[in-house]
Formats: C-alpha cells, sequence, structure tokens
C-alpha cells in the first residue's frame, strides 16, 4: 500500500542523483481508501516514510505501525489484526530506476510515465505498476500518483486480516482490494 513512493524516484535524472536522494517524509504521503458495507469508504495514511534513491535503485520503507484512520481503536485493530506489525512492521517499496531517462527536467518541468514497481508487505513480495507525474523542483523531485495503485489482500496474505477486521467491527464487508495514491518529495 502504500507503498508507491518508490515509483517517483525512478524518475529522477542519473545525473542529479551522484550524492543521492533523501525522501522529505515532512512534505510526503501515502494514503490508501477502505470500503466497508459497500458504500462507506474512509481515507487512511501513513505518519511515518523513508527513503532514498541513486541513480540505479530506489527504496522507500513505510512504518505500518504509523497507519492512521482517525480511529484510535481502528489503529490498534488494523496495526495487530491487518498488518500483524509484531512481525511485520514495515513495508518496502523498490524500485529499478537504471532506465528512466529524466536527465531533461529543469524546475517546473513535468512528465508522465507508467513505472513499475515492487511492493514487499506482509511477508509477500509483488510487482505492481504505477502511473505517476514527475516534477522537477530546484531542490529535487516531487513524484504524485496520476490515478490509485489498487493493492489486492489476496497477494498479500491480507485476507484473513480483513475478516478478523470485519467480525470485531461486526461488519457485513470490508473489501478486500484498496487503492492507494501518494504525494512523494525527494530532496538532495
Amino acid at each position: 500500500m502504500k507503498k508507491l513512493c518508490m515509483l517517483l524516484l525512478m524518475l529522477l535524472p542519473a545525473s542529479a542523483w551522484a550524492g543521492g536522494w533523501t525522501l522529505d517524509a515532512g512534505n510526503s504521503d501515502i494514503n490508501f481508501v477502505s470500503v466497508k458495507k459497500d458504500t462507506v469508504a474512509e481515507v487512511h495514511h501513513f505518519t511515518s516514510l523513508s527513503g532514498s534513491a541513486n541513480d540505479e535503485s530506489a527504496a522507500v520503507s513505510i512504518d505500518l505501525t504509523s497507519v492512521e484512520s482517525g480511529i484510535a481503536i481502528r489503529n490498534e485493530r488494523m496495526k495487530s489484526m491487518l498488518f500483524d506489525v509484531a512481525q511485520f512492521a514495515t513495508a518496502t517499496i523498490t524500485a529499478d530506476i537504471s532506465g528512466v531517462d529524466t536527465a531533461k527536467l529543469k524546475a517546473g518541468d513535468a512528465v508522465a510515465a507508467t513505472v513499475p514497481v515492487w511492493l514487499d508487505l506482509h511477508g509477500f513480495k509483488q510487482k505492481l505498476k504505477a502511473d505517476v507525474t514527475v516534477v522537477a523542483l530546484s531542490d529535487g523531485l516531487l513524484v504524485t500518483s496520476r490515478s490509485p495503485v489498487i493493492v489486492k489482500a489476496a497477494d498479500f496474505g491480507l485476507v484473513a486480516g480483513i475478516e478478523a477486521l470485519r467480525d470485531a467491527a461486526k461488519l457485513p464487508n470490508i473489501a478486500q482490494s484498496v487503492p492507494v495514491s501518494f504525494h512523494l518529495r525527494f530532496t538532495h
């Protein structure tokens, strides 16, 4: 889920990575939307992200203990029942960025791309693709999702966790796929 911070790094020009880039966590976010009872959608996010990139690869880590749903008991249930943070406290997004050419971007320029990313979540690693817009800034890059990335619970062994949440909240259903969006800022 998140999870898609890495793709922004995939679009950094190799010449700009000489010293590497660092995720500006205070100005970055990863959000996902859950749907319960068929029609009730709620936005959640993570408050602790970290990441870096060089000319070959990029990595973003999501501290799953930082999930924020706006309801304390739901945060705790998501940590223990869904993410199982005692065993899987971090999700990691990685990308091979060696083949992306954005060296011509100047501050204010933007480029759209579809990039492959690998999400390592709950002991499972899956390849996803993300449609992104990369904007060159005077001190780094801004990478945003052009469309949400759909993360399927079954691909990451999370179905039992969703069912446990559903039972605990006495809900008829919770969707087993979630759209994830992101806004990531990288600086030197």
